[in-house]
């Protein structure tokens, strides 16, 4: 159902906050951004959905629907519903149990997903314009739903293509039955959406096959760097590296979520190869079901070479980014057109060369290998990535040169004045 007129705004006036007026927006269409994370969440669906919203208040009346800060917020209580930087934000209950227990992960998701579509159903009008994201799986249907009942059209925004990564990380089969039940519904929720947005090429080859015989547009918005705030800086002057006393080593920096989609095996494997060779130290940094497994290792293996640091808030990325001379970017096995790790392009952004364990023809090797910013190596093979980095060691002068065509590509391709007016031009059909 496709949107042909404007809707009159909510009146801006309500709010006592004189940056929050944007009287030139009266009559502009309503769009719903629907995502489980938003402000002042952090976390990289969090980030990436808020910074969208906001950018597109020049163009649409625009009011987000969300749950309450569960990752990097947690703990944190934000209002029921407020005004932040011209969008009006509806917050739904849901319970915030320990999203790294599934069985508790599960619940969350669903009693935020019926507070939503509880939520949505009451406040979504004929010809609004929706914008969900598939992350909790299970937030699009309900949304899609509500949508249709409501007379609203939506746009699905894909961070993570199911069933597939559940395939990937073995939490199922590819010929299962929850697979086979999870693409009928899938062509369901296609075949309604009047759009569907990913983050990565082979994503959109990935859907495009999904969709085959149903006639819905599909595009690839990458995401951006933070260009602003994330910088190249010297490494001689890193503190990170000052605290921990390894500014002379060759340092291989993995940053991020250590969860199930990542390959941290092959890096522990290949860091014990290397634990009695001085030149070489590797810095984990984040959270993630992954990372009790990765405390026993770097015991059990008395890996010294290896330091294991919890996750920093975001506003420390250009400390911790530049504390590295190669940064890593991992993912599993059969994660081709699946997902597309957002941190790639801040790490473009502080100008340092990546060293991805990824297949062949994944958005993150055709980044890399369109602009020569660094090695591409297969999942689950420690030997070849052994090989690789002792590559790097003797081209280490190399690295300067390809740090900069980081810094280069960031620039010219991964902006978010570029992302936004995109998203601007796939959200005005």
């Amino acid at each position: 159902m496709k949107a042909d007129f404007k809707v009159k705004k909510f009146d801006k006036g309500e709010s006592s906050d004189a940056a929050n007026q944007n009287p030139e927006s009266n009559f502009q269409q309503r769009l719903w951004v629907i995502s489980e994370l938003y402000y002042p969440e952090e976390t990289s669906t969090g980030y990436y959905l808020t910074k969208i919203a906001e950018g597109l208040t020049a163009s649409f009346n625009v009011k987000v629907l969300c749950g309450q800060p569960n990752y990097s917020k947690r703990g944190n209580f934000a209002p029921k519903k407020e005004m932040h930087k011209c969008v009006e934000i509806f917050r739904a209950w849901g319970t915030t149990l320990d999203k790294n227990v599934i069985f508790f992960r599960l619940i969350n998701m669903l009693t935020l997903s019926f507070s939503i579509f509880v939520k949505a159903l009451l406040n979504f009008q004929r010809n609004d314009k929706v914008l969900v994201v598939t992350t909790p799986p299970l937030l699009p249907f309900i949304v899609a739903l509500a949508s249709l009942v409501r007379g609203a059209s939506f746009v699905l925004l894909i961070h993570d293509n199911y069933p597939e990564i559940l395939v990937a990380v073995g939490k199922t089969g590819k010929n299962s039955w929850l697979v086979k039940v999870l693409d009928f519904f899938n062509r369901w929720l296609y075949s309604y959406a009047n759009k569907i947005i990913v983050v990565g090429r082979d994503m959109q080859e990935l859907v495009e096959s999904k969709t085959r015989g149903l006639r819905v547009p599909i595009e690839c918005i990458p995401n951006w760097a933070e260009l602003e705030q994330i910088k190249p800086s010297s490494r001689e002057e890193n503190q990170l590296l000052k605290q921990l006393g390894i500014s002379e080593k060759l340092i291989f920096l993995y940053a991020g979520n250590m969860g199930h989609p990542n390959d941290l095996e092959s890096i522990i494997k290949c860091s014990e190869k290397l634990k009695n060779n001085s030149e070489f130290h590797f810095i984990f940094l984040g959270a993630g079901v992954k990372k009790v497994w990765l405390e026993k290792k770097i015991e059990e293996k008395n890996l010294t070479n290896v330091t294991l640091l919890p996750p920093r808030p975001r506003s420390e990325q250009n400390i911790f980014l530049n504390a590295c001379d190669v940064a890593l970017v991992s993912l599993v096995k059969n994660m081709w057109g699946v997902s597309m790790p957002s941190r790639t392009y801040n790490i473009l952004a502080v100008g340092k060369p990546i060293l991805a364990l990824t297949e062949t023809n994944s958005e993150v090797a055709r980044v890399i290998e369109e602009g020569e910013l660094g090695w591409i190596v297969s999942p689950d093979n420690p030997e070849k990535l052994f090989q690789t980095i002792i590559e790097i060691s003797r081209k280490r002068p190399q690295l300067i040169a390809m740090g900069k065509r980081a810094r280069n590509a960031a620039i010219e391709k991964y902006s978010v004045e570029t992302a936004v007016q995109r998203y601007k031009k796939a959200l005005l059909f």
